[in-house]
């Protein structure tokens, strides 16, 4: 057993922090499609200056938040709903000229999030 100490005690199903990071593609392969509605994903890194520790509370207050990393790897993510427009715009406010930002659309790269999606959002969602 102690030669193979890392594997034994390995839980045999994936915890929900293991489940959550799989690529969409993977998860329905494995497990079926997610029943989520359309969302816009906010990722960012640390930056300086004073909106930093505003950007983190916001991002935690999405409907779904996960920081991964640390120091200089660390990565925040904030999945938004439909309903949730205004937030997603406010913190996009602040971290989209980040060079650590981008948008992904129900969990994927698009081509043109920022600059077609995004403004396609908040044009038909905010009042």
């Amino acid at each position: 057993m102690e030669r193979f100490w890392p594997y034994v005690e390995k839980p045999e199903e994936p915890t929900a922090e293991e489940l959550a990071a799989l690529d969409p593609d993977l998860h329905a392969a494995l497990f079926g499609r997610r029943n989520l509605p359309f969302s816009i994903t906010l990722l960012f890194g640390h930056f300086d200056g004073p909106d930093y520790p505003r950007a983190v509370s916001m991002a935690q207050a999405s409907a779904e938040y996960r920081a991964t990393g640390d120091g200089a790897a660390l990565r925040h993510r904030a999945r938004f709903f439909p309903g949730e427009a205004q937030r997603m715009h406010d913190l996009f406010e602040i971290v989209g000229g980040q060079p650590s930002c981008e948008v992904l659309i129900d969990d994927r790269p698009v081509p043109y999030a920022r600059d077609l999606w995004l403004p396609l959002v908040w044009f038909l969602l905010l009042p």
